[in-house]
């Protein structure tokens, strides 16, 4: 096979999967390394495709028809799990979370987070990695950026957001 009909089979299984694909599967797929597909990706993001790398691996950007918002948190580690319950509880979806650092300047990382299910794997992978969040370098101040359906389903996550204490503001 080709280098160029492996990124064009590897856009396709993007396309048509429904969660997100590790380099490691598809380069155990096409028999290759994980850095060659690595490459294959930064190629292809260079020709224009959306591909964005998740904690979970590589998926297609899909055009969402609600609407997204900028949230301002606060919490220490065990805040974590309560804050991304109330977002997809009340039918949110964290699609990613950015610190300000006094060096780097804006530090951010894709999420993905649409479950109780993404939030308690988020959770187990971090945990287990020895990670610590990227809230932790700013005290654990952060911003999520959020997609919901409507202005109703913003409204509630803000008010359980507040109600636990871990909204500091939002849009």
């Amino acid at each position: 096979m080709t280098n160029d009909k492996r990124r064009e089979e590897i856009l396709e299984i993007l396309k048509n999967a429904d969660k997100a694909i590790s380099a490691t599967a598809l380069a155990e797929k096409f028999g290759v390394t994980r850095q060659i597909i690595v490459a294959d990706i930064a190629l292809l993001r260079a020709s224009g495709n959306a591909i964005r790398a998740e904690h979970r691996g590589y998926v297609i950007e899909r055009q969402f028809k609600g609407i997204s918002k900028k949230i301002v948190c606060k919490h220490d580690k065990s805040g974590v799990r309560d804050e991304f319950y109330a977002i997809v509880d009340n039918g949110g979806s964290v699609v990613n979370v950015e610190v300000e650092h006094p060096i780097y300047g804006q530090i951010s990382a894709n999420m993905s987070i649409s479950s109780r299910y993404d939030a308690d794997e988020f959770i187990r992978e971090t945990s287990e990695a020895g990670a610590t969040q990227l809230s932790d370098l700013t005290g654990g101040i952060h911003i999520h950026t959020i997609n919901v359906n409507d202005e109703k389903n913003y409204a509630r996550i803000c008010d359980e957001l507040k109600r636990i204490g871990i909204l500091v503001c939002d849009d």
